[in-house]
């Protein structure tokens, strides 16, 4: 079974979310560490986490304000595409700029470079 295509600006902002509950969990844990040391590397490496996300958070922003905006043909709404190919961030729907990729098969190697 194939897997279902997602949007390429939803996964990196996932990333940076996922970034913020690791960053945090690993300060939660550095509380329990009896050893001043190890609790302030575990809270210096926690918040490096957070502070990662934020930078990707900030990139994803920057990256997002240059990409094209069209129009799923499933649904109708405007979603951003980044790459050749991309999933509508709202149905998943399978989207293509390049004619020459009409009426393929879904697949992510077609943003690559070779």
């Amino acid at each position: 079974m194939a897997r279902k295509p997602t949007n390429k600006i939803n996964k990196i902002r996932t990333f940076a979310l996922l970034l913020v509950f690791i960053g945090i969990v690993i300060m939660y844990i550095g509380i329990f560490f009896p050893s001043p040391l190890l609790m302030s590397l575990t809270m210096a490496l926690g918040f490096l986490c957070v502070i990662g996300s934020t930078v990707v958070y900030f990139w994803i922003g920057m990256l997002s304000t240059k990409t094209v905006q069209v129009t799923c043909p499933e649904c109708n709404k405007t979603t951003k595409m980044l790459g050749r190919v991309d999933a509508c961030s709202f149905c998943s729907a399978p989207l293509t700029l390049d004619p020459a990729l009409e009426g393929k098969d879904f697949d992510e190697k077609y943003n690559k470079k070779s």
